[in-house]
């Protein structure tokens, strides 16, 4: 992440947290702020280190921990018990006593000193761990739950305290001890508390493998003066560029590379979704994160770090985690309101009971209380978030890289699917099937396509160069290239002779035979053509047939031929075919289906950009031109349209969780306020039920990773 200062912080519990730390950034005069409660990371502009280190203190101020992970972790251990865990033990064995009184008739669990003295520990943890969060929320303007929590508990301990101060010794006495309460409160949150943050790791499993990934460690070969080879084993920080790197069976392959010696079956199914080995052997690359299933391979490296295809995926997995769905600003807004109205609907409902209805104190002050316990602004808060972590985690194991979680919500709204052609439904691996001369040297003509298509990453001039590498028997060096998008490459000689190659679209004006795949210019005059053929891709027809069958619109979106576009279109049945497109052509097509319904485009080429930018929904792969990647929001690391499906199931699933999720959300809160407003409730039961309907929530999101 360019340009970004990411900080990891403790205690977030949920998006009023975030939004409380957001807010103090923006005092700070910060830009580009992400603060995710589910990760713990906090992103955002680079400031200088002085700067960094009061922000940190402020953070802290918070009521919240920023975790120095420049401390040396090696020497560290993780403790046995987290702090959270040690508080809810001790809060819990104080609290179990005080239970015991609605069981057992021993004098002793009835004495109101007794009470107290079992209490006191319990509500000073209580108001270390609730009240420092709830009184720092109040000051950043974003009251968070642990408000609801700390005016509970603290609302029942000082009514208890007052009973024994006003009635210690008189029968009435026992109608005003809530020490039990006060207590239960705080322990069964602290419970709810653990459960949920177990849950939330759930959801962000996904990444936390991608992490888990990244071997620290490589083993580097090094030549000798005597030129025998030595193995030592390093830290992947240390390796460079042109290193070489030895992997055996079972290892993981440490860098970007290529293999220079031996051969290997690799599992690269984290990367690119794709389950079955990869064979690799001399020349073939490797990727960071590879696993050695069998054999031996020596690897010269070509990217580390940051620099890897398995960096680029979790740096991707975390921007589009930072990007929120239009749904989740609903529940964030709504949050926001949440912890102020339900403490003017406690107040409201002490009144009611107590002046209107004639309740007892005692009885109006726990039905208050039990609307303050009840009351869950967390679930909201965690809807969204928590099924947008597990659905990119999802998409990211299969392969997917969804840019964002505003993405899934478009996935939803896609009527129309355009398919490009070449390198997206076939294989980008052309064959020569005619090179036709005209009036011009074969041999000549050979020559100048091979030295011509060399300055181009197009997938026809690529694989122009590969069919011509053998026929080729002269290199003709240019003085000036130049490639226009969609029309071909232009380039002049040392003896100043204009040559272009390109589509038909750049030859109208020498030839009305629109039926061939390339044609080649010298000086404004046709001296060749050439007719190119390539296959579908395994599995594209079954692809076509499924989207079809779910009620799609399928259209073919192309430069190449009419011939050859209306051949792959009758293969697979489409709807729609637009043959010779160029990617102006291609951006009206899209801009006139977008009328009919949500546009996704999947495309590979530069020549594709401008049409995927236009699309409402962009999609590419993983080895296109970086323009299109750019362009795209979704991006198919296995190279294979067949993903799309998989990419669509996953983007409308994720959707309904987040549906699913809110409705839980504000339906409990709907009935469970006014339940407890009148009085069916304890506080102690409010208290249980609020701790588990985060748990609800979470385990919903985390139900996503098992749907199929």
């Amino acid at each position: 992440m360019e340009d970004k200062t990411i900080l990891n912080v403790e205690g977030m519990t949920c998006s009023n947290c975030a939004l409380g730390i957001s807010r103090f950034l923006e005092k700070q005069g910060l830009h580009q702020i992400n603060v995710d409660f589910a990760s713990g990371e906090v992103v955002f502009e680079h400031v200088e280190e002085a700067k960094i280190a009061s922000i940190i203190t402020g953070i802290n101020n918070l009521g919240y921990t920023v975790i120095d992970e420049r401390a040396d972790s090696s020497v560290s251990k993780a403790p046995k018990y987290t702090s959270l865990q040690i508080k809810f033990i001790i809060c819990a064995i104080f609290t179990f006593p005080l239970l015991l009184h609605m069981f057992l008739d021993e004098p002793i669990f009835h004495n109101s000193w007794f009470q107290l003295i079992l209490t006191i520990p319990v509500f000073l943890i209580g108001l270390l761990h609730f009240g420092k969060s709830a009184w720092s929320s109040l000051k950043s303007g974003v009251p968070n739950m642990d408000v609801l929590v700390t005016t509970g508990a603290t609302a029942a301990f000082v009514y208890s305290i007052i009973g024994i101060i006003l009635y210690q010794n008189t029968e009435e006495s026992h109608n005003y001890l809530f020490f039990e309460t006060s207590a239960t409160i705080i322990t069964l949150v602290l419970m709810g508390n653990i459960i949920e943050k177990r849950s939330i790791r759930q959801t962000t499993s996904a990444l936390t493998e991608l992490v888990a990934l990244q071997p620290q460690l490589a083993n580097k070969i090094s030549i000798g003066q005597d030129l025998l080879e030595t193995v030592q084993s390093v830290p992947v920080a240390s390796v460079k560029k042109n290193d070489a790197i030895l992997v055996n069976t079972g290892g993981v392959v440490p860098v970007d590379g290529k293999v220079y010696w031996g051969n290997a079956s690799l599992d690269e199914s984290t990367l690119t979704g794709e389950s079955i080995p990869v064979f690799k052997e001399t020349g073939s690359p490797v990727m960071a994160g590879s696993i050695v299933q069998s054999g031996t391979i020596k690897v010269v490296c070509e990217k580390t770090g940051n620099g890897t295809v398995l960096s680029n995926i979790i740096q991707l997995v975390k921007e589009a985690r930072q990007s929120k769905p239009e749904i989740q600003k609903l529940g964030d807004k709504i949050s926001g309101w949440f912890v102020p109205a339900v403490i003017a609907i406690a107040i409201i409902t002490f009144i009611v009971c107590y002046f209107m209805l004639d309740y007892a104190l005692e009885k109006a002050i726990m039905n208050a209380i039990a609307v303050l316990v009840i009351s869950c602004p967390c679930a909201m808060g965690l809807a969204t978030p928590t099924a947008v972590a597990v659905g990119l985690g999802k998409a990211a194991k299969a392969g997917i890289i969804i840019k964002g979680g505003a993405t899934l919500e478009v996935f939803d709204k896609i009527k129309i699917i355009v398919f490009d052609k070449t390198g997206t439904l076939t294989t980008g691996a052309f064959h020569i099937r005619n090179f036709q001369p005209v009036n011009y040297d074969e041999q000549d003509a050979i020559n100048v396509v091979y030295s011509l298509e060399q300055h181009s990453s197009h997938p026809l001039a690529l694989s122009l160069v590969r069919e011509l590498t053998a026929k080729a028997t002269g290199w003709i060096s240019f003085s000036k290239v130049s490639e226009t998008h969609g029309s071909g490459l232009e380039a002049i000689d040392e003896q100043g002779n204009t040559f272009l190659i390109g589509s038909f679209a750049s030859h109208r004006h020498l030839t009305e035979d629109a039926g061939h795949t390339i044609y080649l210019s010298k000086n404004n005059k046709l001296i060749a053509t050439i007719d190119l053929a390539d296959e579908l891709k395994s599995g594209v027809k079954e692809m076509v047939d499924q989207l079809k069958n779910e009620g799609y619109k399928i259209v073919l979106l192309s430069g190449d031929t009419l011939a050859r576009c209306n051949e792959v279109g009758s293969a697979l049945n489409m709807d729609e075919i637009y043959s010779g497109q160029l990617p102006h052509q291609k951006t009206e097509v899209i801009q006139r289906l977008k009328k009919e319904g949500g546009v996704m485009m999947i495309g590979d080429g530069i020549n594709d950009a401008p049409s995927l930018a236009m699309a409402d929904l962009g999609v590419s792969f993983g080895d296109a031109t970086k323009i299109a990647v750019n362009s795209a929001q979704v991006i198919l690391l296995g190279n294979n349209a067949a993903s799309i499906n998989e990419a669509l199931k996953v983007g409308k699933q994720t959707l309904v969780t987040i549906k699913q999720n809110l409705f839980w959300a504000f339906l409990y809160n709907v009935v469970a306020i006014p339940v407890a407003a009148m009085g069916f409730l304890s506080p102690m039961v409010a208290a249980l039920s609020m701790a588990f309907s985060d748990v609800i929530v979470i385990g919903n999101s985390i139900r996503l990773k098992f749907r199929n």
